[in-house]
């Protein structure tokens, strides 16, 4: 039997399916059901402009969740970078992606082992058409490189800030699907509008997400809005309070402070970081980090780090509805800490 959360992402799955096959046979190829599109497609990166000359059949994708975009749109990838973070032991997959990959029954997808780097040689023997890479870091050699096997869509500007809805939204034009994209975002955005109204508390909270070092808490990094799973607080009713923004230069995906500064964070509802009971108690333990409001009175949400939740924090279309009921119910009980 599906638990609840797996239910609910292959509900999204099978309803969109549903919806854009429109009653085609089901026994039907991914060759058979692609949809006419224009015969090019252009989109701009940070790298120039990738130009795809007919709707792809065969998609590969590299890096963090881009390949949860096409199977949450019905398409199998003929390549997948294994997961580096988050995944249980034995694993080379995040269960959301597993779960909707597995319901797929397909067992052509080549998982790339390139937690060291790029496998090259798996890629191009997967004769992908197009290469989703939307968020990710690659590099300008890398880009190249990967150019001369399909067509690449990198990241827009800057590496590793791609939000969850760009990052749906590239790689499903370059598929052919982008008004799919756009409606398949629609209902990621209802789902998560309709899960946090169950959760008032929470609602316009200051909140931050950061990464300490209980080794050395004589600074740590605080994930700017660019970031991605900084930008997804937003989603879930929290905003990024002005008294970082205003003093700190938050261009950057994280930003280093250190500990004699933390004044800066006394108006803060919330903190977010990847650690245990531990860590909170190394932190209230601090001379000047334990001086923190948020840290005082306990209202400090721990992640499990390297764990799937942990990496959900990441979100894509698919990891959204997977974890956003144990998401917000840690959130809820740090906020119910929160004492102004």
């Amino acid at each position: 039997m599906l638990t609840r959360k797996r239910g609910i992402v292959i509900l999204i799955f099978t309803v969109y399916i549903s919806v854009s096959m429109f009653g085609r046979n089901q026994s039907e190829s991914v060759e058979d059901i692609q949809p006419n599109r224009e015969d090019k497609i252009v989109i701009e990166h940070a790298y120039g402009e990738s130009i795809i000359s007919k709707t792809p059949v065969r998609v590969a994708t590299i890096s963090w969740g881009n390949h949860d975009v096409p199977l949450a749109l019905g398409i199998t990838p003929v390549g997948i970078s294994a997961a580096n973070y988050g995944v249980t032991e034995g694993e080379k997959l995040h269960p959301w992606t597993k779960e909707v990959l597995d319901s797929m029954n397909s067992e052509d997808t080549t998982i790339y082992d390139d937690i060291a780097g790029l496998d090259y040689e798996a890629i191009s023997d997967s004769n992908p058409d197009v290469i989703l890479a939307a968020y990710s870091g690659i590099t300008k050699e890398e880009y190249n490189l990967l150019s001369e096997i399909a067509p690449v869509i990198a990241y827009p500007k800057n590496p590793w800030q791609t939000l969850w809805r760009e990052k749906t939204r590239l790689n499903s034009k370059a598929m052919g699907l982008e008004l799919e994209g756009i409606e398949l975002i629609s209902r990621v955005e209802k789902l998560i509008e309709s899960r946090t109204k169950k959760y008032p508390e929470i609602k316009d909270k200051s909140a931050a997400f950061f990464y300490f070092n209980p080794s050395d808490l004589g600074k740590f990094y605080i994930y700017t809005p660019v970031d991605a799973r900084a930008a997804y607080l937003k989603d879930l009713g929290l905003h990024f309070p002005e008294s970082i923004s205003e003093k700190l230069d938050i261009s950057s995906f994280a930003i280093e402070l250190s500990s004699e500064n933390v004044d800066i964070l006394y108006d803060l509802d919330l903190i977010f970081t990847y650690g245990d009971g531990n860590l909170l108690e190394a932190l209230k333990s601090d001379p000047l980090i334990g001086t923190i409001p948020a840290v005082a009175n306990n209202a400090v949400v721990l992640i499990e780090d390297n764990s799937p939740l942990a990496a959900s924090c990441t979100p894509s279309v698919l990891s959204i509805p997977w974890y956003i009921d144990d998401y917000l119910t840690l959130i809820n009980s740090a906020a119910e800490n929160v004492k102004w």
